[in-house]
């Protein structure tokens, strides 16, 4: 799976057609790519099995909480198929496990749980200092400002991001060669337009989001980018946890982080607030970050 931001479709609309699956069995579904080449955008894995795990729960239970493994490169011309094991109906809880599957080869997992909602005792870290959304550039305006450092790939995926409103609080971070320390990433976003107001469909969009950027959050320590050919990076697994109830259309603030990084594996953290403070969800991923020679 790509660990590079998604290749956006052009507007709510159509970002909501790649999470619509056709249903082509029971408790199997079919995705597909919203472009036609390359691999496919491991949030894009994410989004679509879960979205196949809710069409097989009841509507009054979301999910709280998904646990996934990237097994094989999906390829981004061909469909991908979606097979739910309904692993429990509790009480409280429903349990399910999804395989994904490309010319019979399975490719990607995800098991995810869901909750009837009820209160309980909160707490929750405070939201980090960030400046405003509005007081940040645009995606379209760092291109030109950092036109002579980014990559062609990376060029193109800014200009292919019209779904999402993403502003990065501090853009040398992520456009710059210069080491920042401590590893760690600030990134406002949100889907340009509106959505439904139903609770699953703003947990898919943003497990479709959450595998954005996060492992560049290991690279900016040492002045890398997921962008350059002499890096191998892939998202090996990614993780899930939805706090609170939150509008994915609206800004939401994406505190990311690195713990460490060894072995070619990098691990990385999110923490996502909404614009009023309030924790959201929270992600993790362990990613591949491997040394090969640059390519002629």
């Amino acid at each position: 799976m790509s660990a590079a931001a998604p290749d956006e479709p052009r507007a709510p609309s159509a970002l909501l057609q790649v999470l619509d699956l056709e249903e082509i069995g029971e408790d199997r579904f079919r995705g597909r790519s919203p472009w036609a080449t390359g691999r496919v955008y491991g949030g894009q894995a994410v989004g679509q099995a879960l979205v196949a795990a809710q069409r097989t729960t009841p509507r009054e239970r979301l999910a709280h909480s998904l646990h996934a493994y990237f097994i094989l490169a999906g390829d981004a011309a061909a469909p991908i198929d979606y097979t739910v094991e309904r692993v429990r109906d509790g009480a409280s809880f429903t349990t399910r496990r999804v395989v994904a599957t490309q010319k019979e080869r399975a490719i990607f997992s995800l098991e995810a749980s869901f909750q009837i909602v009820e209160p309980g005792l909160e707490h929750a870290f405070p939201a980090p200092a960030a400046p405003p959304p509005e007081s940040l550039p645009t995606t379209s305006a760092l291109a030109e400002r950092f036109a002579s450092f980014l990559p062609p790939m990376a060029a193109e995926c800014i200009a292919r991001t019209a779904a999402v409103d993403i502003r990065f609080a501090d853009a040398n971070a992520y456009f710059s060669n210069t080491p920042q320390a401590p590893a760690q990433q600030f990134i406002w976003f949100r889907v340009v337009g509106a959505l439904p107001d139903d609770d699953a469909t703003h947990r898919s969009v943003l497990a479709y989001l959450s595998d954005m950027t996060l492992l560049n959050a290991a690279l900016v320590v040492h002045g890398r980018s997921i962008f350059e050919r002499d890096l191998q990076v892939a998202s090996l697994d990614h993780a899930v946890w939805f706090h609170r109830p939150f509008r994915a259309d609206e800004w939401l603030l994406y505190a990311q982080d690195s713990p460490t990084s060894a072995g070619a594996r990098a691990l990385t953290r999110g923490l996502v607030y909404a614009q009023d403070g309030r924790l959201v969800a929270s992600v993790a991923q362990e990613g591949l970050i491997r040394e090969r020679p640059a390519r002629s």
